[in-house]
């Protein structure tokens, strides 16, 4: 079955971690042996190969590039300006691997039909298409700059990503949006991109909720029913995001599927991390929803995780095969189960784009 991945940190994983995506899953991981400089080292889970072997012909790709003032503990660029420079060097890692005919970019219902005919019977080296999406928006120094990445190709953009931004606040941070983040949502609708609710705080989501009315989604979010942490979305935000027509996609983020997860101590094993752990979030949201038009797939491998904090029984992306027979033996209908491995997002799409 076709699978489109709603969030994969692509160009990051190729410019700060220097992995080459066409090698194996394998051979990246060979490559990393003794390696230490980061926790997943050698953990890797995603390549152009297992994502043609897993069928995964379409996905939305980020550019990310964090912002952070002096005062600030977590990591990112000192600048906005070096956070832009950032973005634009993934953007021109995008343009390669579509040169050598690894990726085709997708920006408008004319691409996304012709690739959609495409992996209709795809081929061993057929391109993967990607939505270009913007995770943060720290890296946008003006709103004329957010005009240019629209010309670049950007599609999707998300305001913050953790900690306070200069948009809006994040995970594990506390505030709204401002008079910069209603300017940029103003914009945002005015360009036509898609808004990425993922990462918004409680306070920031419902402040940019009532202020802007043009597409939404959530490329990556899980349910606060299952781990009560602001990462998550608590049902009256899922309920929202229902009634304005958005999909969710589900991430495979260990500590974002079980409650209680120590990082570094916690493993996908004992902690009983399965992909039977996506499914309950899927059919949460289902169940809220009444229908299944409204989830997806957004797992967020490899974002800045490797399989130290990836479900137990999934080894390469490959494995998201997998998700169809577990929805099917949870009772969802064959047209249920094409909704959420492709359709939901696709059809959202189609409506966007006109």
């Amino acid at each position: 079955m076709l699978i489109f991945d709603a969030h994969l940190d692509l160009s990051m994983n190729a410019l700060e971690w220097n992995r080459d995506l066409r090698w194996t899953v394998e051979d990246l991981r060979k490559s990393e042996k003794g390696m230490n400089d980061k926790p997943d080292r050698g953990k890797n889970t995603v390549s152009f190969e297992a994502m043609r072997k897993g069928n995964i012909g379409l996905c939305v790709a980020t550019q990310i590039a964090r912002y952070v003032k002096k005062s600030s503990t977590l990591p990112g660029w000192n600048s906005p300006e070096q956070a832009w420079a950032q973005t634009q060097g993934q953007l021109a890692w995008y343009k390669e691997m579509e040169r050598e005919g690894h990726l085709t970019s997708i920006c408008n219902r004319k691409d996304l039909k012709k690739h959609l005919d495409l992996w209709k019977d795809p081929k061993p080296d057929s391109p993967i298409g990607y939505i270009l999406s913007l995770e943060g928006a720290d890296s946008i120094v003006t709103i004329d700059h957010l005009e240019r990445a629209w010309e670049q190709g950007l599609r999707a953009i998300g305001p913050a990503h953790y900690g306070p931004g200069t948009y809006a606040h994040g995970t594990d941070s506390v505030g709204g949006i401002g008079h910069k983040g209603k300017e940029l949502l103003k914009k945002i609708a005015s360009l036509g991109l898609i808004l990425d609710a993922t990462h918004l705080c409680d306070q920031s989501f419902w402040e940019t909720m009532k202020v802007y009315d043009g597409p939404v989604w959530a490329s990556h979010n899980n349910c606060r029913k299952f781990v009560n942490h602001n990462r998550q979305f608590a049902d009256e935000q899922i309920t929202e995001l229902i009634d304005r027509k958005a999909v969710i996609g589900i991430a495979l983020d260990a500590w974002m599927m079980v409650p209680n997860w120590v990082r570094g101590t916690s493993t996908p094993e004992s902690m009983g991390v399965t992909l039977d752990l996506m499914v309950n979030n899927i059919d949460h949201i289902c169940q809220l929803a009444g229908n299944a038009e409204h989830v997806g797939i957004g797992t967020d491998l490899d974002g800045a995780f490797g399989k130290e904090q990836s479900p137990a029984d999934l080894d390469t992306i490959a494995d998201l095969q997998s998700i169809p027979e577990k929805l099917k033996k949870k009772g969802y209908s064959q047209s249920d189960i094409e909704n959420i491995m492709h359709k939901n997002f696709i059809s959202f799409l189609q409506r966007t784009w006109k």
